[in-house]
Parts: structure tokens; C-alpha cells; sequence
């Protein structure tokens, strides 16, 4: 079965369609379905009711699949790394923040399926709305085309990124290093605060704040309290190295 084109209306709305994004990827689909539900957020589903079901069970897939891949390229990747590091290495390169730059890499916002509301509030940007897709993604690659072919797909985005992950020490705890450098500068400890959890359970979103003597320093999305506090405290680091 061949990929079709996108409706006119996302076609007049600059977005690519299923068809264009595996095509420029040379991403192997064969099912329309499949790589279209990927790609639709529930904010679409909610304005079009037509549209038979959005990316969060795929995403939900996509993010086992990649745990297990990562963390078996972690495993020969660095066979003198101690079973704790691989954790702390495999941590950094599956959280929100990261997938989110995967996705940015291959301009994955110009093809999500988006409700003109999430839309026009920058979702294509937002960090979350990029990191599900990209997961959800990589649970439709595998369901099309198995794990040979993600593991071919995620590989090179490993190869880069690790590098990076290395020497930037962002395999360390982000909230540990923060307040490591809070204590520097003479403040006490931050206050972490959670401001909105969104989606359905088993999807759910939470956003967090970092807060400094009432200032907000970083905000974060996770899929659990204690990784978008984590994501708020790698913010904040990143505002800090910005001001030093």
C-alpha cells in the first residue's frame, strides 16, 4: 500500500504530509495508517473527529523499543562502562530534552498532525509534543519494519549525541548539578514545583518549575514528576552557563 497525500487543508498549511516525510527520510513505510497515526497529536483528534486515532499508543511502544536499543548500544558501545554509568548513559540519551533535538534533526514538527490551537502555540517547538512524536515514531518504524530497521534509523543519532552526552557530563543528575552550583554561588537549595500534567494516564505529561528565592530558573516536561524536574534543572543549568 502506498502512502497518500496529505489533506489540502495541511497542505495549505505549509505541512508535510506522510508521503513527503518517509520519502525524505527514506523511511521504508508501506502503510498509510501507520505512519499517519504517528504523526497525529490528540489535539488533532479532538478537532477532527474523523481522524481515527492519535500517536500515544505508538509513542508508549516507541518508548520500550528504544530503551531496549539504546540501551544495548550503550552495552557494546563501551564494554569497560559499569553497569551504573550505562544507566546514567542511557537516562541522557532517551529523555525528553534529547529526543527532542532527535526530532528537531530531522524536522519532525513540519509533519505532525496538530489542532490549529497546539499549533499555533508553538507546538511543532514544544518539547514534549516533539519527544512523543519521535517515540511514537520509532514504535511505528518498528511495528512496519522491525528492529533491524530502528536500530539502523536511531544508530547514527546515538553516534552523535553520545559524544556530546560526554563531554558535557549531561549523563550526571541535572538537579544534583544545579544545586551544586547554587551552593557555589552562595544560594540555598531549589524549590521544585509542579505547574500542569496533562493526557491520559498511561500518556500523562506533568510540566515542572525550578524556582530560586521565588525565581523561576528552568522549566521541564516528563512523562514522570522526577524526570520533568530533571529536564526544569538541566534548563536552569543551561540559563546559568548563559549568565556566567
Amino acid at each position: 500500500m502506498e502512502i497518500t497525500q496529505g489533506s489540502p487543508e495541511e497542505a495549505a498549511s505549509g505541512q508535510e504530509s506522510p508521503q513527503d516525510f518517509a520519502r525524505r527520510l527514506g523511511l521504508p513505510f508501506a502503510d498509510n495508517l501507520l505512519l499517519s497515526r504517528a504523526l497525529t497529536h490528540r489535539s488533532y483528534i479532538n478537532e477532527h473527529p474523523d481522524a481515527l486515532e492519535d500517536n500515544e499508543r505508538l509513542e508508549f511502544l516507541g518508548d520500550a523499543v528504544l530503551d531496549f536499543l539504546v540501551g544495548a548500544w550503550l552495552y557494546n558501545r563501551f564494554p569497560e562502562m559499569a553497569e551504573g554509568e550505562l544507566t546514567r548513559m542511557r537516562s541522557a540519551l532517551v529523555r525528553t530534552d534529547q529526543l527532542a533535538e532527535f526530532a528537531r534533526q530531522i524536522d519532525l514538527g513540519l509533519a505532525l498532525r496538530l489542532g490549529r490551537g497546539e499549533s499555533g502555540g508553538g507546538g511543532r517547538e514544544r518539547q514534549a509534543v516533539l519527544c512523543a512524536g519521535f517515540e511514537a515514531l520509532i514504535g511505528a518504524l518498528y511495528l512496519n519494519s522491525g528492529v533491524s530497521a530502528v536500530q539502523a534509523f536511531i544508530e547514527p543519532f546515538l553516534r552523535r549525541a553520545v559524544d556530546e552526552i560526554l563531554s558535557s557530563n549531561k549523563d550526571l543528575d541535572p538537579k544534583s548539578l544545579f544545586q551544586e552550583w547554587l551552593q557555589s554561588q552562595g544560594h540555598g537549595p531549589p524549590e521544585y514545583r509542579t505547574v500542569a500534567s496533562q493526557g491520559p494516564d498511561h500518556a500523562r505529561v506533568f510540566e515542572v518549575e525550578v524556582l530560586v528565592n521565588g525565581e523561576v530558573f528552568g522549566r521541564g516536561a516528563g512523562h514522570s514528576k522526577q524526570a520533568a524536574a530533571k529536564q526544569a534543572a538541566s534548563a536552569a543549568l543551561e540559563k546559568a552557563r548563559l549568565s556566567a
